[in-house]
């Protein structure tokens, strides 16, 4: 078949919103004179300022300064005419330049015509929407089919009723039954951590009084050791004597080692290994001589360690299996039974009530303390005031110490005529602190001579070090001429291959298969 043709729709072209607001407001033939004229913008973007290089340069033209002026309002702003907010606002959009606000295509973007167009009523329509074309089927159900679904399930329930039973006539009369009857609740007593502590306590002091009885019962007995027969055997406690190897001769050395070859390492251990006389030890004279037989040794096969311990645990095993076998068996005796007519609870163990002792604190034996030397200071300040009450005269010790003697002046003759007082040098506190400032001079100097003394002596030995260095250098840099070395001549054998035969070569193809 022939292939179908899709349908191109159109493409969706904007268009920008036009209000009939905008005819009414901005276009009006009353225009304030400060209104803001339109340019065309890409006209102005068009134009190309010349540079400020070729711009005709006229006479200067004086401007007034900009200096600042104060916040302050001014009379002839108070004064000024009430303006209300509608009118301000009505004002500030007429102002407002036409290009900010939106417009239509169809009127394109020269300049507003000064037109008004007459405002009309706005027609609604309603919106084209695709989503009449897109439905889902409905899944959820009716009232009615909920309805009719219930009916038909009451329809199907049928009632059936039982068969009477004649048992029920025959026997007796209908008791309730009769209600199981529950065990009695047995006491139990508390396990208070307390009484396990006091158990635990008194057992550990019974184990001990036992232990302490049975060290106290246990008697030492002396055992005496067997005496060693290798005492009377041979000599013990004295060490071997240790033998010193023989000294070996060797010839000195008299040639230099670099003109001796050198022995390997072979040979220095062949060297090295000097069999040892050992000599029999000196006998004991005080112990008769008996020579020692040499003993015939054979390789005694020894178990595993695990294997003596493997046997014990056998033999331990088995005398416990016999303990147990010997033990005689206990024989079942059934305990009666109890009557249970009388129930005998437990006795209810009755504790002493806590006693409440007085809290021994620190504080209150400081405080004791405290108060007890407080009143012995107390009581000594009272003796001490009780005796400086008491008046006692002291004795008169005037009447024999010498009497007193006025001291003759010593004044000059001068002082003593004249009456007036020698004139003393005086002292200025600015030459003081001359004499200390040339002092701390004459210091500074001595400090900053010592400084020169020793940055020469530092530059002295520099320029040594320096002129050592380059000594050095040039006689490092002396030139050193080699000796000529002689080598073995050089002999010029002739050649053994023999001379290559020249053979021309076979370009035809007529004696090739």
């Amino acid at each position: 078949g022939q292939p179908v043709k899709r349908t191109v729709g159109q493409v969706t072209k904007p268009i920008d919103f036009h209000f009939c607001t905008e005819n009414r407001i901005k276009h009006v033939e009353s225009q304030p004179e400060n209104e803001y004229k339109e340019l065309d913008f890409a006209a102005v973007l068009r134009k190309h300022h010349p540079p400020p290089g070729q711009m005709p340069k006229g006479p200067t033209m004086p401007k007034p300064f900009n200096l600042s002026q104060g916040n302050k309002r001014k009379l002839e702003e108070t004064t000024s005419e009430y303006v209300p907010l509608a009118e301000q606002v009505e004002a500030f959009q007429k102002r407002t330049p036409s290009r900010y606000h939106l417009r239509s295509r169809k009127s394109g973007e020269g300049p507003v015509p000064g037109k008004l167009v007459k405002a009309r009523l706005t027609n609604p329509k309603t919106p084209v929407l695709l989503t009449k074309q897109r439905f889902r089927p409905v899944t959820c159900k009716t009232t009615a089919e909920l309805e009719a679904e219930e009916m038909e399930k009451i329809q199907q329930y049928k009632f059936k009723a039982q068969e009477l039973d004649y048992k029920i006539f025959e026997g007796g009369p209908l008791l309730p039954k009769k209600p199981p009857v529950k065990e009695l609740t047995q006491p139990v007593g508390f396990e208070l951590e307390i009484e396990k502590r006091i158990q635990e306590r008194e057992s550990k002091k019974q184990q001990e009084r036992e232990s302490k009885q049975q060290q106290e019962e246990e008697h030492f007995e002396f055992h005496s050791r067997p005496c060693p027969r290798k005492i009377l055997e041979d000599v013990v406690g004295v060490p071997e004597k240790k033998v010193l190897p023989v000294t070996v001769p060797k010839s000195p050395v008299f040639t230099l080692k670099s003109r001796t070859r050198m022995p390997s390492r072979g040979e220095e251990k062949e060297q090295e290994v000097v069999p040892v006389v050992k000599a029999n030890h000196m006998p004991h004279y005080g112990v008769p001589f008996k020579p020692k037989m040499p003993e015939q040794r054979h390789v005694e096969v020894c178990p595993f360690s695990f294997d003596a311990r493997d046997r014990e645990r056998q033999i331990q095993k088995e005398k416990k299996i016999e303990e147990l076998q010997k033990e005689e068996v206990p024989k079942f005796k059934a305990l009666p039974l109890p009557y249970f007519d009388h129930v005998k609870l437990p006795e209810k163990k009755v504790k002493n009530p806590t006693q409440p002792e007085p809290f021994n604190l620190q504080i209150d034996e400081r405080g004791a303390a405290k108060l007890q030397s407080w009143k012995q200071q107390l009581k000594e300040d009272m003796k001490r005031q009780k005796d400086a009450a008491c008046f006692k005269a002291r004795p008169n010790t005037v009447v024999y110490q010498e009497p007193f003697v006025p001291k003759k002046e010593n004044k000059l003759l001068s002082e003593s005529l004249s009456g007036s007082i020698v004139p003393e040098s005086f002292e200025l506190a600015t030459e003081k602190r001359a004499k200390e400032r040339q002092e701390f001079e004459k210091r500074l100097a001595d400090i900053e001579a010592i400084r020169e003394r020793h940055q020469e002596q530092v530059r002295q030995r520099q320029e040594e070090r320096e002129k050592e260095e380059v000594a050095k250098l040039r006689q490092e840099l002396v030139h050193k001429a080699n000796p000529i070395r002689k080598y073995r001549s050089v002999e010029v054998k002739p050649s053994d291959q023999p001379l290559t035969i020249p053979k021309s070569p076979s370009f035809s193809d007529r004696f090739r298969c």
